[in-house]
């Protein structure tokens, strides 16, 4: 797993214009230098000797995910008009363990698509836009890592689904054991009046079904003390 770390770079016209637009897909990238890390990558940004209009949102390594500009803002990375004000910019390293690297961009995308409800169908590579030769460590396996988003994504999917329905028995239960005043007046009624035994049992199956035999022998027993008047 990977730190995510929030930089953002200051503004500026060639790498953060400062744009405000509606992402609608993920481009992704290689960074095409071995040796740098994400972080590397986000300061060479900022660097007073980096003249070129270039950028990107995240830089993705071996640990970390380094946010250069914020996800709602355009970045130029794409090539093209449409992909820089469309599409959020993911920079993967080519440094470090090349394996975590890639199971850490794996597990980026399909949080990002996860969050935005989108599919797969969403990413995109830098070729697709300009035909630049980019990401160039994944075009030759590009199937795959489509594949793993997928699986991770399903995966993600999964555990919030295990956690929602974990959190709704949770507040269900809780509202069983401390349940409205208003739900507890009939039965704290007919136990205090005789018509009903073992108070705390009924407390506790105060939202189930009555079952039939327990209506008639209450009914039986209202029967029998309005005769006895």
């Amino acid at each position: 797993m990977y730190e995510y770390i929030v930089k953002h770079i200051p503004k500026s016209q060639s790498k953060r214009p400062g744009i405000e637009t509606t992402m609608e897909s993920i481009t992704v990238h290689n960074t095409a230098n071995p040796r740098s890390t994400a972080m590397d990558e986000r300061n060479w940004l900022t660097n007073q000797y980096n003249d070129r209009s270039a950028s990107w949102h995240i830089a993705i390594d071996e640990s970390q995910a380094v946010e250069a500009i914020p996800l709602s803002e355009v970045a130029w990375h794409a090539g093209t008009r449409q992909g820089n004000y469309s599409s959020i910019g993911i920079e993967v390293c080519e440094s470090g363990d090349q394996v975590h690297v890639w199971e850490n961009a794996v597990h980026l995308i399909a949080e990002l698509l996860y969050k935005r409800n989108w599919d797969v169908d969403r990413v995109k590579t830098h070729k697709y836009w300009s035909g630049k030769n980019c990401p160039r460590l994944l075009l030759d396996r590009w199937s795959i890592f489509i594949k793993d988003i997928e699986a991770k994504l399903e995966e993600i999917e999964s555990l919030n689904n295990q956690t929602n329905n974990t959190d709704s028995n949770s507040e269900n239960n809780q509202g069983n054991n401390n349940p409205p005043q208003w739900k507890k007046d009939g039965i704290e009624y007919l136990a205090d009046n005789g018509l009903l035994n073992n108070k705390e049992l009924w407390l506790n199956k105060i939202d189930e079904p009555m079952p039939v035999w327990a209506t008639m022998l209450l009914l039986k027993r209202i029967h029998e003390d309005a005769n006895r008047g």
